[in-house]
């Protein structure tokens, strides 16, 4: 697909383009959360193979980890006002900032402009912020003030902060959530995940599949647009990951003995990448992760992943594009569309092995 020169094309942002009917972009969550469609695509061979999710069971074999992330969305999204100003104030949390006694967190404010240093935004009889700083790229520091448990009051005032081309409303807001989330800290499912049933992870196991769970809380860094068209001049976000001890050795032993380990989700694939050596050793880590994987990328720990279909020209299909190759991806994507799968966060997924 890319002409002379494939290694510079592949490091310009309008090589990830492609063509997608907004009818294809999923509104709601399939009503069995395993009944969605699945395309596994070879990466040695790129042949396709058209499958339902719970299928998956099939292409992991006893030995073999699958990793996933734990962290759990919060209704990030709130709705408030400014006292200096009329209109409404929407405040976005992206993460929290660690402070001494206090709930401070990096925001995105809407309007922007008109949120200054000093400015108080009213949320709720119990909840309000000040912003304290102006952060890069439009970003705010915000400390909020509260009277009981902040995440009691946030679940009472925020709403769950769907991705902007998701344009009906939830009935429950369980279903942006894994059946597995457990950590508060994400302004963004890692949706990967969403397709798991407790009982498809309990026939995982029974099988042998050792379920590796790591954390990585997402926010602006996986999501943020690509704006510049060199990608080595996009930098990355940072967000807070944790890859345990225990997680770190079933990993290694899985490699040890022969076996792959599978990353559900970009997010679980960035954290075992950022743990891991050059020679594929993962290790413990707490900390922040802007890794930033694109074409040409060696994967050191990852040897299967299970993701979603990506918007066009995202850092989401780069990451794909990395592990599966460029090819492969951009025709499974073109199949995809000709044969009316669904897209984005709500939509069908992809086995790469």
């Amino acid at each position: 697909m890319c002409a002379e020169g494939t290694k510079l094309d592949l490091l310009r942002r309008s090589t990830y383009h492609y063509d997608l009917p907004e009818e294809l972009i999923a509104q709601s969550p399939t009503e069995r959360r395993d009944a969605c469609r699945l395309m596994v695509l070879d990466k040695q061979t790129g042949e396709i193979e058209h499958k339902k999710f719970f299928d998956v069971i099939d292409y992991l074999q006893p030995g073999d980890c699958l990793v996933i992330n734990n962290t759990r969305v919060i209704p990030a999204r709130l709705y408030g006002h400014n006292p200096r100003h009329a209109g409404e104030v929407e405040t976005l949390l992206l993460r929290r900032v660690p402070s001494d006694g206090h709930e401070d967190w990096e925001c995105l404010t809407k309007p922007g402009k008109k949120t200054k240093v000093g400015d108080k935004i009213v949320f709720s009889d119990e909840l309000s912020g000040t912003v304290t700083e102006l952060l890069d790229d439009g970003k705010r520091l915000v400390r909020f003030e509260f009277d009981g448990i902040f995440m009691e009051i946030l679940e009472r005032v925020g709403n769950v902060p769907l991705p902007p081309y998701i344009t009906k409303k939830l009935d429950d807001a369980e279903k942006y959530q894994t059946v597995y989330s457990q950590t508060d800290g994400s302004a963004a499912a890692p949706t990967a995940g969403l397709h798991f049933t407790p009982e498809l992870l309990q026939k995982l196991e029974q099988k042998g599949v050792k379920i590796v769970r790591v954390l990585l809380h997402v926010g602006l860094g996986t999501f943020r647009p690509v704006k510049e068209d060199d990608l080595s001049h996009h930098i990355m976000h940072s967000e807070y990951m944790k890859v345990t001890q225990e997680a770190a050795d079933a990993i290694n032993a899985a490699h040890a003995s022969g076996h792959k380990v599978f990353g559900v989700g970009t997010t679980s694939v960035r954290s075992v990448e950022t743990a891991s050596d050059a020679d594929g050793t993962v290790h413990a880590y707490e900390g922040e992760t802007a890794i930033f994987i694109h074409p040409p990328y060696r994967f050191k720990a990852i040897d299967g992943m299970i993701t979603n279909f990506h918007l066009p020209e995202s850092t989401l299909i780069m990451m794909v594009s990395a592990f599966a190759g460029y090819d492969n991806i951009m025709n499974a994507y073109n199949l995809a569309v000709k044969e009316r799968y669904r897209f984005f966060s709500f939509g069908d997924a992809m086995l790469l092995k």
